[in-house]
């Protein structure tokens, strides 16, 4: 059945008809016959008759319930990629199909809102993350994430592998490696958490190492929790070997920083006829420059160029550039500035008497902490006066080779360019961008977890939000994106959805009106159909 309107025209004039008729069938043909005639019915009533023959529901006005309006924008972009990606297929492993959703909500929650497991499920309120999920808001407490999370431990090298078949089927030609650390509040668990160099600048706190292994387009590999206090260059050994055990990765260039570098690790790297790209230091920079004819000399005046140079069998690339200039100088001038404001303090407080190798210690510690130490001369002279001066040579050598850095590698030049060796270098910076992306979610730091596992468990999560993350810009950046992915999705958020119930049951649902500007985001990146219409999760 259905309600037809019939049009005709007399004089002119148009007159309309509403009849509600039935199809049917004589033998082969179909015919149709009026069951009743609604022309003179009010409007509404002809607008009920026709949504209860289109099967739709019809509820008195008095009976509509709405709830508040959940962010839901950020929600739909993740869960699209999660299905695109098949992390469903990663967290396999995770027989209990409930630890899987709990485990995709702290996901999602590392993403959209960085918190605590503490405070998750009060993050949670006011979205679909529950929903999305597959759970509801109650299923978030905190001993049933924790149990969840305790799960991916022996699971992890699985979960790595087919994360890397998903994002390398070709597998990778180079690897970027990098270290980072996080720091504690409290105190963190025995044995892992150690005092070390802090590059947050908490020499205070107790802490971990991160490292983590991206691909050249800074999508993760790998990655491990280390002892705070592990030396930089002692890294390197183990990632080779999980990266040529875990993932089969026989043949490719490493590319990594001068923290890591070390004649053993080179020579291992050498030995396994692995490429590699590290930075070498300052002083071999100045060596290497020192040893250069007059008119080669000439050529450091020019930042834009790069030179190419072997020196004792070992190719090295010199590269610079005017911003790193900037840098080194306006750098230098601060630590200079430092230094000269805390020796006028030494000097105005020496006292007589004074020891002089006592006084020489001081304040090299002193000087040594605000990294000035190499700027300075100073003693005590045969009056007992403390005196000191800035070293004008030295301070000179180094304005000679302001932005100047020096790479070395073992790769051929029939199989990498010079500036091909740069570039391999510059993608270094991708995986430092990256380390501010990881630790951004950890904004609340592991304070509560007292056991190694739960630490290195807690990081997974965070690389496993990194992932996604990391997978969509490299989509949003080839349709020339570059805006971070967790900023965007969290503006997405605002992006909210209604539903409509009768008697508690849920009828229609709605999104909210979306501003111009986020508008023009889901265009610009080919997201407008996920808005179209709500998802059957919703429902």
């Amino acid at each position: 059945m259905y309600l037809q309107e019939v049009r005709t025209y007399q004089n002119g004039k148009i007159y309309r008809s509403y009849l509600v008729r039935e199809s049917y069938r004589v033998g082969k043909q179909v015919k149709t016959r009026i069951l009743a005639n609604l022309t003179r019915m009010p409007e509404e009533v002809r607008d009920a008759v026709r949504a209860i023959l289109q099967g739709k529901k019809l509820v008195p006005i008095e009976e509509w319930e709405a709830p508040d309006a959940l962010d839901y924008g950020g929600l739909a972009v993740l869960e699209q990629a999660w299905q695109r990606f098949g992390l469903d297929q990663a967290l396999a492993g995770v027989k209990s199909e409930r630890k899987r959703k709990l485990l995709k909500a702290m996901i999602y929650g590392r993403i959209l809102f960085p918190s605590s497991k503490l405070a998750l499920r009060e993050e949670a309120r006011g979205t679909l993350l529950a929903k999305a999920c597959g759970l509801e808001e109650d299923d978030l407490e905190e001993g049933d994430l924790y149990q969840a999370m305790d799960g991916l431990g022996w699971l992890w090298s699985g979960i790595e592998r087919k994360l890397y078949e998903e994002s390398q089927p070709a597998g990778a030609s180079l690897v970027l490696y990098d270290l980072s650390s996080v720091y504690f509040e409290g105190d963190g668990p025995a044995g892992l958490a150690q005092y070390g160099y802090s590059r947050d600048h908490r020499q205070d706190r107790l802490q971990v190492l991160l490292a983590v292994a991206t691909d050249s387009r800074g999508i993760p590999i790998h990655v491990e929790v280390l002892r705070g206090n592990r030396a930089d260059s002692t890294t390197l050994t183990g990632l080779l070997v999980t990266l040529r055990g875990r993932f089969g990765i026989q043949e490719a260039t490493f590319v990594f920083d001068g923290g890591m570098k070390s004649r053993w690790n080179l020579e291992i790297l050498t030995g396994l006829e692995l490429q590699y790209v590290t930075r070498a230091t300052q002083a071999k920079l100045q060596e290497i420059i020192g040893s250069l004819p007059e008119d080669r000399q000439l050529w450091l005046t020019d930042r834009t160029r790069v030179l190419e140079i072997e020196y004792q069998g070992v190719r090295y690339v010199i590269a610079g550039g005017e911003w790193r200039a900037q840098r080194d100088r306006e750098r230098r001038e601060r630590r200079i500035e430092k230094g000269e404001e805390l020796l006028r303090q030494i000097a105005r407080s020496m006292r007589k008497g004074v020891d002089p190798v006592n006084l020489g210690s001081q304040v090299g510690r002193a000087l040594q902490k605000i990294q000035a130490h190499k700027y300075f001369q100073y003693g005590v002279d045969t009056k007992g006066r403390f005196w000191w001066k800035l070293d004008r040579d030295r301070v000179k050598e180094e304005e000679a080779i302001d932005g100047w850095y020096l790479l070395e590698t073992n790769l051929p030049s029939t199989k990498a360019s010079d500036q091909q060796v740069l570039t391999h270098y510059k993608r270094l910076a991708e995986v430092e961008s990256a380390f501010s992306e990881l630790k951004s979610y950890l904004e609340i730091r592991p304070v509560y977890h007292w056991r190694p596992d739960q630490i290195r468990n807690h990081i997974r999560l965070c690389f496993l939000a990194f992932w996604i993350s990391a997978q969509l810009g490299t989509e949003w950046l080839a349709k020339g994106f570059t805006e971070e992915v967790p900023k965007v999705l969290r503006r997405l958020q605002s992006i909210r959805l209604v539903q409509l119930s009768s008697k508690g049951k849920p009828v229609i649902s709605f999104l909210s009106r979306i501003p111009t500007e986020l508008n023009a985001l889901l265009h610009k990146l080919n997201l407008l159909p996920l808005f179209s219409h709500p998802p059957k999760w919703i429902m």
